[in-house]
């Protein structure tokens, strides 16, 4: 469900309130314009980009950093049950 690939794609993106979000099983990016529109209407924030980095110390992170993040990232979805 979530991988390092949406890790990097939100670590890629330019727009610091673009966000990781779960909606309906399925993990995504969205844009900071998104995150308001009906088609996202119920998504479960994860984290935004700035969240992030701020988390990481870095806009530019190891490969092992980005594993631990999508491994933490996973984990926490788990426990909500989704």
């Amino acid at each position: 469900m979530i991988d390092e690939t949406l890790v990097h794609e939100l670590l890629d993106t330019t727009e610091d309130d673009a966000a990781l979000v779960l909606l309906e099983g399925r993990a995504q990016v969205i844009g900071g314009a998104a995150r308001d529109s009906e088609d996202f209407r119920g998504a479960a924030v994860l984290v935004s980009r700035a969240e992030l980095v701020d988390r990481m110390g870095t806009a530019t992170p190891t490969r092992e950093d980005v594993s631990r993040v999508a491994a933490s990232l996973r984990d926490a979805v788990g426990k909500l049950g989704a």
